[in-house]
């Protein structure tokens, strides 16, 4: 019989690149305890990455050495395992659509889970609780544009939509329209403006 550690390493190996492996998700392989420990044991020989509580990573390895997964597929990948909606940070929205040239320095996320970090070798993601309105349309061009007119603020949005009206498809910008009932005062009052003007 392989030893529980095998196991999980088979497990892991099993998934595709990026899949967070959970210990909720190894429980018919031994009781909590054990597979706690055999992870842990894994995450300090190296076989595994601790990328947060409970939460751990099967490494890359190629002929350049070993390294974490990136960034997205590891988000990507816990976002369906939770059943979470994941999605970039409002300044990493803004940049994305030329609202700003700022690159956001830190990963940053949003999610409708708790707010939590993860490490990714030696980066750090922020997983930030974020209320349901910027999540909505969540991989769609108007959600992108609802994360970064939130990020940039009630000052700023007036512009930024304008420039956005140019930028967005047609059809983007009808969504956002669209969506604007759900968004706060400030930020309905201004894509309502926008469409208007």
């Amino acid at each position: 019989m392989q030893r529980l550690t095998e196991q999980i390493l088979t497990h892991a190996k099993g998934l595709p690149e990026g899949t967070p492996v959970a210990a909720k998700s190894l429980l018919h392989l031994g009781n909590r305890a054990a597979v706690d420990q055999a992870l842990s044991r894994l995450s300090e020989r190296g076989h595994l990455i601790r990328a947060g509580r409970g939460v751990y990573l099967l490494p890359i390895t190629s002929r350049f050495g070993t390294r974490a997964p990136s960034v997205e597929q590891a988000v990507e990948a816990l976002a369906s395992q939770r059943g979470e909606t994941i999605v970039p940070s409002g300044a990493a929205a803004a940049n994305t659509l030329g609202l700003t040239t700022q690159v956001p320095v830190r990963s940053v996320y949003l999610t409708s889970g708790r707010t939590r970090k993860m490490n990714l070798g030696k980066q750090v993601v922020e997983l930030r609780h974020a209320p349901r309105w910027q999540l909505a349309m969540a991989h769609r061009p108007a959600g992108e544009a609802v994360r970064a007119l939130a990020w940039l603020g009630p000052e700023r949005a007036e512009a930024a939509l304008r420039t956005l009206k140019r930028k967005l498809p047609p059809g983007a910008f009808s969504e956002l329209v669209a969506v604007a009932p759900q968004l706060p005062t400030w930020l309905a009052r201004s894509v309502g403006k926008a469409a208007h003007g």
